[in-house]
């Protein structure tokens, strides 16, 4: 058992740390394991609270399930979990004549088992796409965690299988309206979507349908709510190109339906309005919260575009669905999701909901004849369900709550709304939860702050089965709603990028101060947690107010950014660009250089620190973590707990399968009550 911390050797230079980039070098290796030691020594008098931990929130989830079914023509498609087995089953059994969602057991197909093509290993589903006659079903996987798939097709009557003999593919496998014809991605050396190839079956080879030659678009393709046309999406930061293609006519050439302009997002889907088949496309020319346009099904092109919903300064238009019988519009009011549907024929109305924080989005919307939608909704203190909506008349039922199982009162548990003031006076919002008891008389309480805060991502409350066993121990949980994230509009994301970014940072330990000052935690009792550009998040703020905060986890972070941006050989590189900069630029190389946390670690006080990193990550490579960590533990001047844990199965999801997520999890809570003195 290692009873020192491994130290990592400085090289010459302005990065001592960079050998650390020598993927399968064996110093590179033996380092990454040693680290890995050192956790397992550290956290070792921990194991039995980590298996209780474990056992826990096993204990409060169904491992048995059948998720709610899906009806397509003359199948219902759904998914069942069993006890032991990491993922769930795919199946489909006939439609029942009477329109119910009851299963046919006895009649059932299986159609995917990811449980025996993983055996032991990584495992991670791309597409799962049935054909528009259900005779065949496209599916992708990635076996290591890097994000680069197989193909594969499966013959739904005999069950023959075949492997696709292309290489470098993104997963992506769209079908045409034959049922034969397949078009898929291919990544760049950068790890970039950038080609599309059009595949029919029973033919060798594929033909290359469309190149994307600039560095900053991602490509990607997709059918239209109608099923009658085909997408081609092209999309950087901060500008998109689509182009349409009638899905009964595979063979022909893609349309552009309005030529890139720099700053011109707009993202077309089909369907009909008031009965006629059109385009309707959202667009943010006429302002940065975008509105909505439709343009008929024979002229799509920009100069045929008419407004249909104008835009709102005070709402930001996120998300459109369009069903035969309405156009339904995902909304953000104020840092909350807000759905209002345009019924034909009918007076539009916003969608009503029980709490005052929560997240909502339209998590299905079943055939484009259906009068009904889905909806997923869930709160701090509330499981996630899906609620039906009867789009003509607005009524609401709950299909199915996700189940906690054993002694579980969502009533016992308070969601409230904080807002902090940043320093330059804005005010942000704070989702925070924790037992009524905790809220009401135990505060000062140990209290767990995570926020991100890039690309526009909105971070929207969330329930989490494993969250409560850090509750009933009397922690609270809080989210930061920092700028940069997309919670309160496109603005709110603009004032947290470029040369705004130090807004988000400031903005993170502005909320960290408010729960301080209003007595809900002290820094002694404070953890703080964000991954990936939540993990420069972290990198960021523990260098500039260390002395706030207690401990910290920091997941696959982004904490190497200013090498990371100025190599553009390495995966999405030169799309991000958008998004910090291009520090080829002097202005930009200093802005990045002035918050990037790799190079900001100084001979200070740090808390108590845990980063994950994974070998095969593709977008945050695990060597970020390692320099970091080894940076840090070469400068810092105290002797709280610094540890690296580095997923060699694992890229930047995580580990593959629901029980290793669970286990995942133990350990970063059982880190937490170590570091806070609670065990």
């Amino acid at each position: 058992m290692s009873t020192t911390p491994p130290i990592a050797r400085r090289q010459d230079g302005a990065d001592p740390y960079a050998w650390l980039e020598q993927r399968d070098s064996a110093e590179v290796l033996d380092y990454l394991h040693a680290e890995n030691a050192w956790l397992e020594a550290q956290l070792a008098d921990q194991a039995q609270l980590r298996e209780q931990l474990f056992e826990e929130i096993r204990a409060r989830i169904r491992e048995t399930d059948l998720s709610l079914p899906s009806p397509w023509g003359p199948w219902l498609y759904y998914q069942r979990t069993t006890a032991g087995e990491e993922y769930p089953r795919h199946y489909r059994c006939p439609r029942p004549a009477d329109g119910s969602l009851s299963i046919d057991a006895a009649a059932e197909q299986l159609l995917l088992d990811p449980n025996a093509l993983a055996g032991d290993g990584y495992l991670a589903l791309g597409a799962f796409s049935i054909s528009p006659d259900h005779s065949r079903l496209a599916y992708s996987l990635d076996t290591q965690g890097d994000e680069v798939y197989q193909l594969y097709v499966k013959d739904l009557q005999s069950g023959a299988v075949s492997a696709l003999p292309f290489a470098d593919c993104d997963g992506s496998m769209t079908w045409a309206n034959d049922s034969r014809t397949l078009f898929f991605g291919e990544l760049d050396d950068t790890h970039r979507p950038h080609k599309l190839y059009r595949h029919r079956l029973g033919e060798d080879g594929a033909t290359l349908v469309f190149e994307e030659r600039d560095g900053r678009f991602f490509l990607g393709c997709h059918r239209a709510s109608s099923e009658r046309q085909l997408i081609l999406l092209l999309a950087s930061k901060t500008t998109s190109e689509a182009w349409v293609l009638d899905a009964e006519r595979p063979d022909d050439a893609f349309q552009c339906l309005a030529p890139r302009e720099e700053g011109h997002e707009y993202y077309p889907d089909h369907g009909q309005v008031e009965g006629r088949w059109c385009w309707v496309i959202r667009s943010n020319q006429a302002g940065i919260n975008f509105a909505l346009y439709q343009a008929e099904e024979t002229a799509p092109t920009r100069t045929h575009w008419q407004e249909l919903v104008s835009h709102r300064s005070e709402l930001m238009l996120e998300e459109v669905s369009l069903n035969a019988g309405a156009i339904t519009l995902g909304l953000r009011d104020n840092g909350l999701p807000v759905i209002e549907v345009l019924p034909a024929g009918g007076a539009p109305y916003r969608v009503q909901l029980p709490d005052a924080a929560y997240s909502l989005h339209v998590y299905d919307h079943l055939e484009f004849d259906s009068p009904v939608i889905r909806l997923r909704y869930e709160a701090l203190n509330r499981p996630a369900q899906i609620r039906q909506l009867e789009l003509a008349s607005g009524a609401q039922s709950v299909l199915k709550q996700t189940p906690v199982e054993g002694p579980f009162d969502a009533d016992a548990y308070e969601s409230r709304r904080v807002w902090a003031r940043a320093a330059d006076g804005t005010l942000v919002p704070i989702s925070l939860v924790g037992r009524r008891d905790v809220l009401q008389s135990q505060c000062p309480a140990p209290l767990y702050l995570y926020g991100y805060g890039a690309y526009g991502e909105s971070l929207d409350p969330w329930f989490s089965h494993a969250r409560l066993s850090l509750l009933e121990r009397g922690f609270l949980f809080a989210i930061a709603h920092v700028r940069g994230g997309g919670e309160l509009g496109e603005a709110w994301y603009l004032a947290g990028k470029l040369e705004h970014k130090q807004n988000t940072f400031g903005d993170f330990i502005a909320c960290a101060e408010k729960l301080l000052a209003d007595g809900y935690t002290s820094s002694a009792q404070l953890a703080i947690s964000g991954g990936s550009a939540g993990g420069l998040l972290i990198g960021a703020v523990l260098n500039q107010r260390p002395e706030l905060f207690a401990a910290a986890i920091a997941e696959v972070p982004f904490v190497d950014i200013l090498n990371t941006m100025q190599n553009p050989e390495l995966p999405l590189t030169v799309t991000e660009y958008d998004e910090w900069g291009d520090p080829g630029e002097p202005e930009v190389y200093a802005r990045i250089r002035a918050y990037a946390p790799y190079e900001n670690v100084t001979a200070q006080a740090y808390p108590a620190i845990l980063a994950v990193a994974g070998y095969h990550d593709s977008r945050v490579q695990y060597w970020e973590a390692a320099k970091w960590v080894a940076k840090l533990r070469a400068s810092k001047i105290d002797e709280r707990p610094l540890l690296l844990k580095t997923e060699f199965a694992a890229g930047h999801g995580g580990m593959s399968g629901r029980y290793q997520a669970l286990k995942d999890a133990a350990l970063e809570y059982a880190f937490l009550l170590k570091v806070l003195g609670l065990v």
